[in-house]
């Protein structure tokens, strides 16, 4: 039996919160290559976002002592710790696919004794990793992506290859909520069209990246019709784009 399908509501229904300093500078640098700015820069590209100097120095120096970034000689540089948040992030704005010949990964956790807090654990990694859990301990997937699963797992799960006999297209929808990802979606292009001040477009787009955080990558074949996965993809991609040429040209001066 699956599990219940994670709750998702259209932004039109809420208002989408300010973002914080701290999550302002992590979008910032979360988004450059390499994730790093230096402190002058780094001001200039936050203000137009609404975060004074003072504000900022002390976010900064929070982050700094949290982990999240690491001071260089210039400024600062995103911590070991959010490197891997940045590849999720990388992977959910860009996933790397492949054919589908109909094979579904699955994970099967034989691990015993584990507390709450390790269970929760896993099932969160297994949950980042694009799985769906089918019954307890159970997780599956189609197999159209272009990664192998991490090989620590095999110290808590056993992994497979199977072709489940229930229709594709009726166990994906089972797994996960399309139609409701695909509102949320439709609603986030909606909204991102219409925002105009700089402030509430990258909180706009802040929740777009979350959303695709939550997008399964199923194969062509498995989604309903008109799914918005590409279109969310390219507005973002675009939003990156021009923030880039924002920033440079304001650290430019």
């Amino acid at each position: 039996m699956a599990g219940p399908p994670h709750e998702m509501t259209a932004p039109d229904a809420f208002e989408l919160r300010p973002l914080s300093a701290r999550s302002v500078v992590l979008s910032l640098l979360l988004g450059a290559d390499p994730p790093e700015m230096a402190a002058k820069d780094l001001a200039r590209a936050v203000a137009p976002f609404g975060v004074g100097g003072s504000t900022l120095r002390a976010a900064l120096s929070r982050m700094a002592a949290a982990g999240d970034l690491r001071r260089t000689g210039t400024g600062y540089r995103i911590g070991e710790r959010l490197l891997e948040r940045r590849r999720r992030q990388d992977d959910a704005v860009r996933p790397r696919t492949r054919a589908w010949d109909g094979d579904w990964e699955m994970v099967v956790v034989t691990a015993t004794g584990r507390g709450p807090a390790e269970r929760a654990e896993l099932r969160t990694r297994l949950a980042g990793l694009r799985l769906a859990e089918l019954r307890e301990g159970v997780w599956l997937r189609p197999a159209n992506l272009a990664r192998e699963l991490p090989e620590d797992l095999d110290q808590v799960a056993e992994r497979y290859t199977s072709r489940p006999a229930r229709p594709a297209r009726e166990l994906a929808a089972s797994l996960w909520p399309l139609d409701a990802w695909t509102a949320t979606a439709d609603a986030l292009l909606a909204h991102v069209a219409r925002v105009e001040r700089p402030a509430d477009r990258l909180t706009a787009y802040a929740a777009v990246v979350r959303h695709l955080l939550a997008d399964p990558v199923l194969p062509d074949a498995l989604l309903p019709a008109g799914w918005p996965g590409a279109a969310l993809r390219a507005a973002y991609a675009d939003y990156r784009r021009e923030l880039e040429q924002q920033v440079h040209a304001r650290v430019a001066d």
